[in-house]
């Protein structure tokens, strides 16, 4: 039988994915193009953060990240925490959204969603991968991601 996590990282390759973090009240989000399952006994997941995105200011300093493949009928999610950024909006005040394990926001309309803390930091030039140990994993119902390609049209907050 399926685990969560099987079923989570199965919707992880092409799909838009949602990076959310929390430190010290600030809270963060945004889109990132670079993650994989990276283990299955113990189960891992890597997440890449561009140095430039203010969320990874609020990564660093966080001991959970929350990663949520977004759903295909959810743009407006991608274009939300793809488009804009936190150093000019709080995103999390223009969506429904709880606390998770570390205080990290999770995205309630992403029906898939993993709480992951953070065991390791790698540097990769201009993204550092942040190595993740599941904490939780919320299969809420099954859908259909967001294809990466499908969010390539939306401009980013930072430059690349």
């Amino acid at each position: 039988m399926e685990s969560e996590f099987d079923q989570f990282a199965r919707a992880v390759p092409g799909a838009v994915l949602i990076v959310t973090a929390e430190s010290g009240g600030d809270r963060e989000g945004c889109l990132v193009g670079f993650a994989t399952q990276a283990g299955i006994h113990p189960p891992r997941l890597l997440v890449c953060l561009s140095v430039k995105n203010a969320t990874f200011h609020t990564a660093e300093r966080a001991t959970h990240l929350g990663v949520h493949p977004v759903p295909r009928d959810r743009r407006d999610l991608a274009e939300l925490f793809g488009g804009e950024t936190g150093d000019d909006v709080d995103k999390f005040a223009r969506c429904r959204w709880e606390a998770g394990p570390g205080g990290e926001p999770l995205l309630l309309d992403c029906p898939l969603r993993l709480s992951g803390r953070v065991l390791q930091r790698h540097p990769f030039g201009d993204h550092v991968g942040h190595l993740l140990e599941p904490v939780a994993v919320w299969a809420v119902e099954r859908f259909d991601p967001l294809e990466i390609g499908a969010a390539a049209a939306i401009d980013p907050g930072h430059e690349p």
